[in-house]
């Protein structure tokens, strides 16, 4: 029996993602818009990356009565005392987009050096609701990854999406993130090291073998 997992974005990148790395037999992940086509994204007006994922995931709950999973990512500059964070993806403005997002970075970044413009990606995973699947599972997960690296000064590559064509992962030097391919991505980036950790809870709950 395969049970459905919802996960709380449009985001087409994301949940494609979040399938590649989460092979997981008995259990699919689809978009919440295809199961609530007019789900209203909640206000994501929480302290913390945890904070803002969970809301996500609960509202997505309550809405399809399905586990919900939701992910909130965020980059950290240091040169900007930890900016965006949780502002990342309106970072630009409330209507913020990718363009807007990359393009306000590297004006704030210009005249810093490559090496002082350290940073880090950080990824979120909140998993609510499993015991609807298995009454011994738990109601509540969640599992944090992170990639460090530097800010580019130019954006570079066509994969990827956010500001993925600005960041130079430390694992694979030479290459920002926008250059990598998804298996590539997906093995070193926060959102595939959590997806990881989340894969190794699932195991634990032993919802598959």
């Amino acid at each position: 029996m395969t049970h459905k997992i919802v996960v709380a974005t449009g985001n087409a990148h994301k949940i494609t993602e979040i399938s590649a790395a989460l092979r997981v037999p008995g259990l699919e992940f689809v978009s919440i818009f295809e199961v609530v086509p007019d789900w209203p994204s909640p206000i994501e007006d929480g302290n913390s990356f945890e904070a803002n994922a969970a809301i996500k995931a609960m509202a997505a709950f309550d809405a399809s009565g399905l586990p919900a999973l939701a992910d909130d990512s965020g980059l950290l500059v240091d040169a900007l005392d930890g900016a965006p964070g949780i502002f990342s993806s309106r970072y630009g403005g409330e209507g913020g987009n990718d363009a807007l997002n990359n393009e306000k970075l590297l004006h704030e970044l210009e005249g810093i050096a490559l090496a002082d413009r350290t940073a880090r990606f950080v990824s979120s995973l909140v998993l609510v609701g499993l015991d609807q699947i298995d009454e011994n599972a738990s109601a509540y997960l969640c599992v944090e990854g992170t990639v460090e690296g530097i800010m580019a000064q130019a954006p570079r590559g066509e994969n990827g999406f956010g500001y993925d064509p600005l960041f130079l992962p430390y694992a694979v030097p030479g290459k920002t993130m926008a250059e990598l391919t998804l298996e590539e991505k997906n093995e070193i980036s926060h959102r595939g090291s959590a997806l990881q950790k989340l894969k190794e809870a699932l195991r634990e709950e032993k919802l598959f073998s």
